[in-house]
C-alpha cells in the first residue's frame, strides 16, 4: 500500500455521513495508528477510565504488526463505506 492510498483512505473516512458504530470507530483508528505512529506505547489505563481502557486495547490487539500490514486499513475503509455510505 502506498502513502497515497493510505492517505485517500483517511480523506474518504472523513466523508462517511451516517454515525459509524463505537467498535468500528476502534478497528479503524488503531490501525492508522499502528500504520503512522507504531506500537502503542503508554501504560494501560486505569478499569474506570473506560474510553481510554477500549483505546488502549483496540491499539494493542494489533502491537507488533507492520507499518504495511497496518496500511491494510484502507480495505477497512472500503468496508465502511458499503456499511455506512459516503
Amino acid at each position: 500500500m502506498s502513502q497515497v492510498e493510505f492517505e485517500k483512505a483517511a480523506a474518504l473516512l472523513r466523508q462517511i455521513k451516517d454515525p459509524i458504530s463505537d467498535q468500528d470507530k476502534l478497528e479503524i483508528s488503531s490501525l492508522c495508528k499502528q500504520a503512522t505512529i507504531r506500537d502503542i506505547n503508554i501504560p494501560c489505563p486505569c478499569a474506570t477510565d473506560l474510553i481510554g481502557k477500549a483505546k488502549w486495547e483496540a491499539g494493542n490487539a494489533h502491537k507488533g504488526i507492520s507499518m504495511a500490514d497496518a496500511m491494510n486499513y484502507i480495505a477497512k475503509a472500503e468496508e465502511l463505506k458499503k456499511k455506512y455510505g459516503v
